[in-house]
């Protein structure tokens, strides 16, 4: 039996510890097209601004393909899956057999297809290689100004590491504020004045319409507002797709990402995908987590399936972390929404209530009880005896239904 998997993110390292709980002797190969073996992509933003090393960046030990017999293959890009023949043909001509396979290719930067994108002087912020030619383009052109285009996670760890920089960062959000998807209102400003106070400008409801060059590189950028901004270097930043390129021409089916069931197996037997590049998914890593852990067991067998996955987002910025889960910003008027809000502290905490059950919730500042929520979401737990006690400080697991407390200890069934 020999398992090949393509991509070395989380999902692939998680399938391959649920493999080797239970088969330790069988060929595991990963394919990789990037040269490092493995490091935490949310960590890149902490490697622009100096704050880590390379050596610091990654997630496992160094050692972890060896213990867990693994063969790689790094700086080799799959470019075609040959199903009839079970192999996978890589960008120098070898072929590499399987018996099963995983995808974990993840996903791909959105690029906006606008005037003047294809200049010198303008990056994504997904990898360590972006970092690399981030840090060596600021070097070269002594950059000063950076226009950041998206306000999402990645934007604004991108935005944070610049400021690091010294540099002058102006965002641009085609939204009325800063991480939408996730934040309301409320919590989204908590975050916009700390970043204002850190010199960072930020434009909303509002995108770019043209880049200008000057001797092919990045000088100018002219919004669709009228506005215009100088910029010596410009990050994107407007969200990622699922890499699909490398089953497009094959029959396994896809939509937005490759179509899988809730085991993470697609419609050709013997090939699974997780991780950003799968759908249905939410493109975060725990859930691309979750997801390659659960590939892994499928792989070999084991029969699992992903339940309940709550949507989830956690950053810290500026010195302040945050935690947000579920639906957020509901528009059902039928829910119940319970705040707490201290302006001098930076705390904000909201829970989004629907039916008596936990449907969302934002922290910022504190978020020592979000562990709780995310469980009472997940179970289904009906909150009613206990909401009174949601938002106090001292809230804790003691305040939940005996039974609950049992199911958590024991896994015995409880009735929700």
């Amino acid at each position: 039996m020999k398992y090949v998997i393509i991509g070395n993110s989380i999902a692939a390292t998680n399938a391959i510890k649920s493999i080797r709980e239970f088969d330790k002797e069988n060929k595991i190969i990963l394919i990789s097209d990037e040269e490092y073996i493995n490091y935490s992509r949310p960590l890149i933003s902490y490697l622009l601004a100096k704050k880590i090393t390379k050596e610091k960046i990654n997630y496992l030990s160094t050692d972890f393909y060896e213990k867990n017999k693994v063969d790689l293959i790094l700086k080799k890009k799959a470019v075609k899956i040959l199903i009839n023949e079970k192999s996978i043909l890589l960008n120098d001509n070898t072929k590499i057999n399987y018996d099963k396979l995983l995808l974990t290719t993840g996903g791909t930067p959105i690029i906006p297809q606008i005037k003047g994108i294809n200049t010198n002087g303008i990056f994504n912020f997904t990898k360590i290689s972006d970092v690399e030619k981030i840090e060596k383009y600021i070097k070269e052109n002594n950059v000063k100004k950076v226009s950041v285009i998206g306000a999402g996670l990645i934007g604004l760890k991108a935005t944070e590491a610049l400021l690091e920089l010294k540099l002058k960062v102006t965002i641009i959000e085609l939204s009325d504020r800063i991480l939408a998807s996730t934040l309301d209102k409320k919590a989204s400003a908590i975050f916009e004045n700390e970043l204002r106070k850190n010199g960072c400008e930020i434009i909303t409801n509002t995108t770019v319409k043209e880049i200008i060059t000057e001797n092919n590189k990045v000088k100018e950028l002219s919004l669709i507002n009228g506005t215009r901004k100088k910029t010596d270097m410009i990050i994107i930043a407007i969200g990622v797709k699922p890499n699909i390129e490398l089953v497009k021409e094959t029959e396994i089916k896809i939509n937005r990402g490759i179509l899988v069931n809730s085991k993470m197996e697609t419609n050709i037997e013997n090939i699974y995908a997780a991780g950003d590049c799968a759908e249905p998914t939410i493109a975060i890593w725990p859930v691309a987590a979750q997801q390659g852990k659960i590939a892994g067991y499928n792989i070999i067998g084991q029969n699992r399936e992903i339940k309940n996955i709550v949507p989830m987002n956690s950053v810290e910025l500026c010195g302040i972390p945050s935690i947000s889960a579920g639906n957020t910003v509901p528009n059902n008027s039928d829910c119940e929404i319970l705040v707490l809000y201290n302006e001098e502290k930076k705390i904000y905490k909201k829970i989004i209530i629907q039916n008596n059950r936990i449907i969302g919730f934002i922290m910022i500042g504190n978020i020592s009880r979000a562990g709780i929520y995310t469980m009472l979401i997940t179970d289904k737990i009906n909150i009613n005896e206990f909401k009174d006690s949601l938002l106090n400080e001292n809230f804790g697991l003691i305040n939940l239904p005996k039974e609950f407390r049992k199911h958590l200890v024991t896994g015995a069934g409880i009735e929700v």
